[in-house]
């Protein structure tokens, strides 16, 4: 039985002027995965901060952990990986339920785009927010599996994260 690949790629940021906004639209979204171990989920996190200059920061997670970190819950049935969305933390939107996403049989790969807005604790309240793509595949790892994917499922829940509906979505 071939393993799941997970890969999260994090975007985020503090600023909301349109100068940021234009600097985040131009980032690269899309990173081929690196060597990872063998392990039936293993996972590829890229992560984007502005506090860093939005200089990509990998880690190669393996084990059920791998899917979790990045906010998925995975079960098997009858050789298939059946992906949810694990409750969020997220101050907006709040999503305090988990949902199933989808279900991969041997080959099949999808993709899940998510937005949030957090805060720290009541007692140093600090705003950041994130955009999240996570990709996965039911299949073994190689350097372009994502870039080559046929989405048999793409579901994109990007709010927008400042008020109202988000721009081109009814």
């Amino acid at each position: 039985m071939s393993g799941l690949v997970v890969q999260r790629i994090r975007l985020r940021w503090t600023s909301r002027d349109p100068a940021a906004a234009t600097v985040r639209g131009r980032l690269d979204r899309e990173y081929a995965l690196p060597a990872l171990p063998a392990d039936r989920v293993v996972g590829h996190e890229v992560l984007l901060d502005e506090a860093t200059g939005y200089q990509p920061a990998h880690q190669i997670r393996h084990g059920e952990s791998a899917a979790r970190d990045a906010g998925l819950w995975v079960q098997w049935s009858d050789g298939r990986a059946v992906v949810d969305r694990l409750p969020s933390d997220a101050s907006f939107p709040v999503r305090r339920v988990g949902t199933r996403l989808f279900s991969l049989g041997p080959g099949e790969s999808a993709r899940w785009r998510a937005n949030f807005r957090f805060t720290g604790c009541q007692c140093a309240a600090r705003w950041w927010y994130e955009e999240w793509t996570v990709r996965v595949a039911h299949a073994p790892a190689r350097p372009e599996l994502f870039r080559d994917a046929r989405w048999v499922r793409d579901r994109d829940e990007r709010v927008h994260l400042y008020g109202g509906p988000r721009p081109g979505r009814r």
